[in-house]
């Protein structure tokens, strides 16, 4: 056991942990005040459910012992047999403990990262329903498909550092699903203004997310060394290129928008996270600035055809930012990073037809599941609030309770 490398690991878990409340405030400020408590109860709901469902069966769920490559199996159920000593086969220097909690959280803010597709009109008991369905039955098979000892797309190559596929692909494409069944918002299709209650919190959030994304990037090297480091400044780069080309593309439109730069800094960090621990550091730039380009015009091309009300354009952000990252891993990664892997610049062209197998096999699995869970949600329990209560907010409606002292 390596004292460095398990006091990383615990402080890359509280960085990602702070991932989650982070999200919350970047989504709390984009939508409208009557529905900022709302949102924000989301993400820190989801926070607290999957924590417990993780140590009762999540864990041994994505990283138990191999049942034919889809899904761990149940013999680490509570956390049996799961303690103080390393894992030799998941990350043998620091306790497996801190492994299992280190995972919780990429569980936990991926579960979360969805919630911005159905904000605003969704019923809090419904989505909580909806979270813990797609928790067991999405994430934790994708998961071990990935990162699983025995895992199908492990075994095929399938690179992955920090959660391109399960994490952002995953996520992204489930958001479309759930929407596209759950329906827009009242006023959408009529073009009712929906701007956002508070911008500071979209970039307060933001920079947050940025911070703790450290942990999520750098702390996956599960070792305090160079690779850390390589995914550390890989991370920055990427989320700084991003974050810039928005701006820019903004500016070109019509002006530079601060909830722009922000958005686009998350899109790079979207983007340079299957990457970070496989690619140089020069990389990280186009990786960033091309998935600002990409994610930018899926954006503005969803607002246009105005067919799904995919409310905060998680799928442009998680979902085309994680493919374009998960792809962008076959094309630069290299041995001279990490021996673990190779793409197309270091001679594997096969690399790149790897990593779209995952990314097809990831969206196709969570596209289907994530739309019958949501269908049989609908046709059981209901998905949206009465239109009464969109009307008044889901603060009060659902919560009873306003973000501004009683001010709706």
């Amino acid at each position: 056991m390596n004292s460095g490398d398990t006091a990383w690991l615990l402080t890359s878990t509280a960085l990602v942990l702070l991932m989650t409340p982070a999200l919350a405030f970047f989504y709390g400020g984009m939508v409208r005040r009557k529905n900022l408590l709302s949102t924000i109860m989301m993400s820190f709901a989801i926070l607290c459910m999957v924590s417990v469902l993780w140590v009762i069966y999540g864990y041994t769920m994505a990283f138990g012992p191999d049942v034919r490559g889809l899904v761990g199996n149940l013999s680490w159920f509570g956390l049996t047999g799961v303690g103080q000593d390393p894992s030799s086969v998941y990350a043998s220097t620091v306790p497996q403990l801190a492994f299992v909690a280190f995972q919780a959280t990429f569980a936990i803010i991926t579960v979360a990262l969805w919630t911005g597709a159905v904000v605003e009109r969704i019923k809090f008991g419904s989505l909580l329903a909806f979270a813990a369905l797609w928790f067991t039955l999405v994430y934790c098979p994708v998961a071990h498909w990935v990162w699983g000892n025995g895992g199908w797309l492990a075994r095929l190559g399938a690179l992955d550092f920090a959660g391109g596929t399960v994490v952002h692909v995953n996520a992204g494409i489930s958001a479309i699903a759930l929407a596209i069944v759950l329906g827009p918002r009242m006023g959408f299709k009529e073009g009712e203004s929906m701007e956002p209650n508070n911008i500071p919190f979209v970039v307060l959030g933001a920079a947050l997310l940025w911070f703790g994304w450290f942990g999520f990037n750098a702390g996956s090297a599960l070792t305090a060394g160079g690779l850390a480091s390589t995914a550390f400044i890989a991370t920055n780069t990427s989320a700084a290129a991003a974050g810039f080309t928005w701006m820019i593309l903004g500016w070109i439109h019509r002006r530079p928008s601060v909830i722009g730069a922000a958005t686009g800094a998350v899109v790079g960090l979207v983007a340079i996270t299957p990457a970070a621990g496989f690619v140089p550091v020069w990389a990280a730039i186009p990786i960033g600035a091309i998935a600002s380009i990409i994610s930018y015009y899926v954006m503005v091309w969803r607002a246009k055809a105005g067919r799904v009300d995919e409310s905060l354009d998680v799928f442009a952000c998680h979902g085309v930012g994680g493919a374009w990252g998960a792809l962008a891993t076959g094309i630069f990664a290299t041995t001279a990073v990490n021996s673990a892997g190779s793409g197309l610049l270091d001679g594997n062209w096969k690399q790149v037809l790897i990593q779209l197998v995952a990314i097809t096999a990831t969206m196709a699995y969570a596209f289907v599941l994530s739309w019958l869970l949501a269908k049989a949600l609908k046709a059981t329990m209901g998905l949206r609030v009465k239109e009464e209560e969109e009307s008044v907010g889901l603060d009060i409606s659902q919560h009873g309770e306003t973000a501004y002292g009683g001010i709706s």
